[in-house]
Order: structure tokens, then C-alpha cells, then sequence
């Protein structure tokens, strides 16, 4: 696992149907919640939490599959599984309010628990992420999702993980960095999350999580006159410019800023900036 230098929280767990959800609380005050994606886990907010944690409550939950969370194999890892645990944990940490901080995968899990729940949300920050419908998905993903050869390459060699801490940032990560990301992700067992995930991309109507995305997107009406940041890494391969400008059109009183250097791990290739944006933000609507 990380250093405690590099991750220096307690991380909590919570029993779901019989498997524990780790997760981070840290701090006191209004609540914000930072969701992950695919294949990160909490060690992504690692330095917001560190930022915010003086001001705020910040929670951080590891999806099941994820991080510190346990990662049982007989699992349907569903989009609306992830939906679902979210709002079971904040049910039963009692959070009534709080702002939403989404990345990747975290953009449908975040945006689909807040269709159910519009009233407890305050901000939102939206980085590389999506919610709603799209066709595109890039070939090194998409080869990931053949039958035989995608979990040899994503449970097997630890491509799709081990190629993220290179290909995701632009900027060269430091060693220890590298196998805080890959550190819960050791073995074919523990990679079953990042392989489901890679799956469970809703690309048409008969895919099984297609009803929950559009749940997700339906509800995103309801946030347009939220205060929201869209933070974007303009080097993203996966998420491209066009779910960027789609982010724009659909929250037009957004405020956005397009980071043209950063990659995908944007909180690694701007991470002083993106940081000093975000913790600015919050202050303003929420301090």
C-alpha cells in the first residue's frame, strides 16, 4: 500500500450485502464527496483531501472491486451496483447536503445517485468524466472487451492499469505514485473491478447498465442552475473534446476551464493548479 506520506488517512469500512466499501472521512463541516473511476482508486484525491480536509467534511469511497475496498469475484459490478452503494454509504453516515467531485467512472456513478437525490446536492466539479450517452469508445479499450483476449490483457499482464500510470498523465509519475495507483490492483483476483468496469460500458440499448446511464443523463436537467466547474484535461484519449463541449452545452452556466497540457490523471498533470481551481471554487459557494 501507499506510504504514509502519501496517503496518511484512516480508511473506514462499510459492511454492503456482506462485502466492505473502505473509504475515507475526513474533516468536518459541509460535505463533499470525490468519486473515482476506472482503474484508480481514493489514492486519486489523495492531495485535494489533504487541501480541504481543514474545511470541510471530504469522503472518499473506494467503489467495491476498488482500492481498499473488498473485491469479491462472484460480484455483478453494475453501474447501478456502484449507484446503489453510494447512496447506501451516505445513508448511513447520515448526509443529508453535500457537493459532488467527479473523475472518469465517478461522472455516471455521482451524476446517477444525484438524479435520485437532486435536493441533496450543492456544487458540482466535473472533471474527464461522462454521463451521458456516446458511441465512442477508444481501440486500447475496446480490445480490452474481447471475450478471451481483454481479461489476459486487463486480469492477466495488468495492461489496462499498469499502461494507465504512463499513458494516463502526461507528466512522468514518480516512482512511488506509480505503485500507490497499481498497489490494490496485485493479482488476477484483485483486478476483477477494473475488467467489470471495462464491460460494463453502455455503448447501445441492450448493454444491461444502458437504463441506468440514462437515468443518469435524465437527471441532469435538474443541476443546471447548481454552481459547477468543469475541469478538463485536454490530452485525454479516452474522454476527447467531445464530451467536454457535451458537459458545456449541458450545463451552460458552468464555469470551465480547459487544461490543455493535462491528460486523463489531470490531478497528476495539474494537480497545483487543478487543486488551487478547486478548493477556490468550493470556498466561494460552499465557505
Amino acid at each position: 500500500m501507499p506510504s504514509n506520506s502519501l496517503y496518511p488517512f484512516k480508511t473506514r469500512k462499510f459492511m454492503i450485502d456482506g462485502h466492505r466499501l473502505s473509504y475515507v472521512d475526513e474533516g468536518e463541516g459541509r460535505v463533499i464527496v470525490m468519486l473515482h473511476g476506472n482503474p484508480t482508486w481514493s489514492f486519486f484525491y489523495r492531495n485535494l483531501i489533504k487541501l480541504l480536509r481543514d474545511r470541510y467534511r471530504v469522503i472518499v469511497p473506494d467503489h467495491m472491486g476498488c482500492g481498499l475496498s473488498d473485491k469479491p469475484q462472484d460480484y455483478p459490478y453494475r453501474l447501478a451496483d456502484h449507484v446503489g452503494n453510494l447512496e447506501k454509504l451516505l445513508d448511513h453516515l447520515g448526509i443529508e447536503k453535500h457537493s459532488l467531485v467527479v473523475h472518469d467512472w465517478g461522472g455516471a456513478i455521482g451524476m446517477g445517485y444525484a438524479a435520485e437525490h437532486p435536493e441533496r446536492i450543492e456544487a458540482l466539479v466535473i472533471m474527464n468524466s461522462a454521463a451521458f450517452r456516446s458511441k465512442r469508445i477508444p481501440w486500447r479499450i475496446a480490445v480490452c472487451r474481447l471475450k478471451y483476449l481483454g481479461p489476459l490483457l486487463v486480469r492477466g499482464l495488468n495492461l489496462f492499469a499498469g499502461l494507465a500510470v504512463f499513458m494516463a498523465a502526461k507528466k512522468h509519475l514518480p516512482g512511488p505514485v506509480r505503485k500507490g495507483f497499481l498497489a490494490p490492483y496485485d493479482n488476477w483476483q484483485n483486478r476483477i473491478a477494473i475488467m467489470r468496469f471495462i464491460e460494463d460500458i453502455p455503448l447501445d440499448i441492450h448493454h444491461p447498465s444502458w437504463e441506468q446511464l440514462l437515468r443518469a443523463e435524465g437527471g441532469l436537467d435538474y443541476f443546471k442552475d447548481n454552481p459547477t466547474l468543469i475541469l478538463w484535461g485536454g490530452r485525454d484519449f479516452c474522454f476527447d473534446n467531445s464530451f467536454f463541449h457535451e458537459w458545456k452545452r449541458r450545463f451552460p452556466k458552468a464555469r470551465s476551464i480547459y487544461l490543455e497540457s493535462a491528460g486523463h490523471y489531470l490531478l497528476e498533470d495539474a494537480g497545483g493548479e487543478v487543486d488551487h481551481l478547486i478548493t477556490g471554487f468550493l470556498d466561494e459557494y460552499l465557505g
